[in-house]
């Protein structure tokens, strides 16, 4: 039920994907939920369903609801609360020649390319193995959201790219690639770095970080970073 201040409209509909393997636990069988994809959706509503640990991919907002299965945490960090480890400020160190840049959320040919090195390497037997535009602005964009690309470049060379949504409470960090070349820099770790500053610089309480799924190594990273919130049983709860 809608609290008075909150956006989501009483009368948004929900529907459960069939049953299908998960992309992250072999073995084990997954379920999706999906708000309405006909509803209008805004920035406003999607922050709203955030809250309740939805996530966006393309113009769709989503969250697992496996019916054996929770191993999937939505987590945010509190990015006042948050103090860098001895790895994190090596990596920072590490990393401060690259120039950094906030961009729409336009198709980058550069981008592009990156982005085709990094699957080739990282995801060659996923379901994006061979990307093609369409896909990658299907994936990354949306008519509605309020996206951006974060550029990491060194000598006007981009070595990385985080898609981030702005929301009301906070960022979205939706999907970071990098220069598979470059895997030494640690720019996946970096670009987490970079935008939990950049939450502080907005004034803002929250990186959203997605999921976290402790026993899949692909998902696991996200445990590096404290002090997480995983939103459990209606409430975001410290981590343990």
């Amino acid at each position: 039920m809608s609290r008075p201040h909150d956006p989501i409209p009483n009368d948004l509909l929900f529907f459960a994907s069939e049953e299908h393997p998960c992309s992250y636990l072999p073995g084990e069988d997954s379920v999706t939920l999906f708000a309405d994809p006909k509803a209008r959706m805004t920035p406003q509503l999607y922050s709203a369903l955030s809250d309740l640990g939805f996530r966006r991919s393309g113009e769709y907002v989503y969250a697992p609801r496996c019916p054996r299965c929770h191993a999937c945490l939505p987590v945010r960090l509190p990015v006042a609360a948050f103090k860098p480890d001895r790895s994190q400020r090596r990596n920072m160190a590490m990393n401060r020649d690259l120039a950094v840049r906030v961009l729409p959320a336009r198709f980058n040919e550069a981008h592009f390319a990156l982005y085709q090195r990094y699957i080739h390497s990282r995801h060659p037997d996923g379901s994006m193995a061979t990307p093609d535009r369409e896909q990658y602005n299907r994936f990354f964009s949306s008519s509605w959201s309020d996206t951006r690309y974060v550029e990491f470049s060194l000598d006007g060379q981009p070595l990385a790219v985080a898609v981030v949504d702005l929301l009301e409470r906070g960022l979205s960090a939706v999907y970071t690639f990098f220069e598979p070349a470059e895997q030494g820099r640690g720019l996946g770790v970096f670009a987490v770095l970079w935008l939990i500053e950049e939450v502080k610089h907005r004034g803002l309480p929250y990186l959203y970080l997605g999921y976290l799924i402790h026993e899949s190594p692909k998902m696991a990273y996200k445990a590096r970073y404290r002090p997480l919130e995983v939103y459990r049983d209606g409430s975001w709860k410290p981590l343990d």
